[in-house]
């Protein structure tokens, strides 16, 4: 097939999975799998997903099989958004921070306004190209002091599941994959159809918290009481005011345990959390219905349009009458920065 033309829909957003020896299947599965279930109201898929690499050709993976690419890193001149999964083979990027002359050639036909992310340690690999001096970025928590020696010219920041500076994008762990993935289906198509895909894929949506959750701790004692009861309550009363004596009580706990075992359990305060599903829940209410921004404000909880704008432009960087514009209209493709 002639790499002129590997995407076959130019209708669809064009997305190249660039894989190296090393791969690990899972990793390769969570693109094609979260992006190729994205649809448009008509039902129509939204992404078209190509696997290529530096070299087309067999690409040896961490587990008993190797991956036949067909595709090779011309591919990239094409890709609207171009992702990075990680290796468990070492090569250059990891062992100098320098490309190797294929990788180096590949990068060298990407698009200037492509999007670009990596998960896990392909950080590594964005981080020798240059394209992370200067920005935040992440990657595995068991890999930061490695990363931090070989790029000091980059922000690491080990605390986050992803993060995004400058249309570059970066994951911790494999299943920050997932997190990241539908990150770029809330961020092209809107919390609508990223929750679709989530609830088809059986993840969350949208995980709160950071790698700290994740790094080897003493096991709780048994028989420690959860704040799920109060979670599921909240996220049923979002649009009342919410107090943490509340939420407490309803758990039978002091505030100073309730805080610190959520924290524990979810990774972030009660109070962060709870911005973050009325974010959700205003998402959903400016995709789906005409309701005035006023009206959003008070059924999302936050009881007047001027805090509404205040949290949605700090979480998705846009007022809310952009982000409706935006996926009401189901014709662009990425948010903007408007502000009202």
């Amino acid at each position: 097939m002639s790499e002129s033309h590997v995407f076959r829909h130019p209708d669809r957003h064009r997305v190249a999975v660039l894989v190296r020896h090393g791969l690990l299947p899972v990793e390769l599965g969570i693109p094609h799998r979260v992006l190729g279930l994205a649809r448009s109201a008509e039902g129509e898929p939204l992404y078209e997903v190509v696997t290529c690499s530096a070299t087309p050709g067999a690409v040896r993976t961490d587990a008993d099989v190797t991956i036949n690419v067909q595709h090779g890193g011309a591919t990239l001149a094409e890709a609207d958004t171009v992702i990075i999964p990680a290796s468990h083979e070492r090569d250059e990027s990891t062992t100098s921070g320098r490309l190797g002359n294929d990788l180096t050639e590949a990068f060298g036909r990407l698009r200037a306004d492509a999007r670009i992310a990596s998960i896990c340690t392909g950080a590594f690999v964005l981080a020798a190209a240059g394209l992370l001096d200067g920005r935040r970025a992440t990657t595995h928590w068991a890999s930061c002091a490695r990363f931090r020696e070989l790029f000091p010219a980059v922000r690491l920041d080990p605390d986050v599941l992803y993060v995004e500076d400058g249309g570059i994008l970066t994951s911790a762990g494999v299943a920050s994959g997932f997190d990241l993935c539908l990150h770029l289906v809330r961020t092209d198509f809107g919390a609508a159809v990223a929750n679709t895909v989530a609830r088809r894929t059986v993840v969350p949506p949208h995980r709160d918290g950071g790698q700290a959750q994740f790094i080897e701790r003493p096991v709780p004692e048994p028989g420690v009481s959860s704040t799920g009861a109060a979670r599921a309550w909240a996220l049923e009363h979002l649009d009342r005011p919410l107090t943490l004596g509340e939420l407490a009580q309803r758990e039978g706990m002091s505030v100073r345990t309730f805080t610190r075992r959520f924290r524990e359990e979810v990774g972030v305060s009660p109070g962060r959390w709870l911005v973050r599903q009325r974010v959700e829940r205003a998402q959903q209410l400016l995709e789906r219905s005409d309701l005035p921004i006023d009206r959003v404000a008070a059924d999302a909880g936050f009881g007047s349009a001027a805090a509404l704008r205040m949290h949605t432009q700090a979480e998705l960087g846009v007022s809310p009458s952009a982000y409706r514009r935006t996926f009401r209209t189901g014709t662009v493709s990425r948010i903007g920065t408007t502000a009202d």
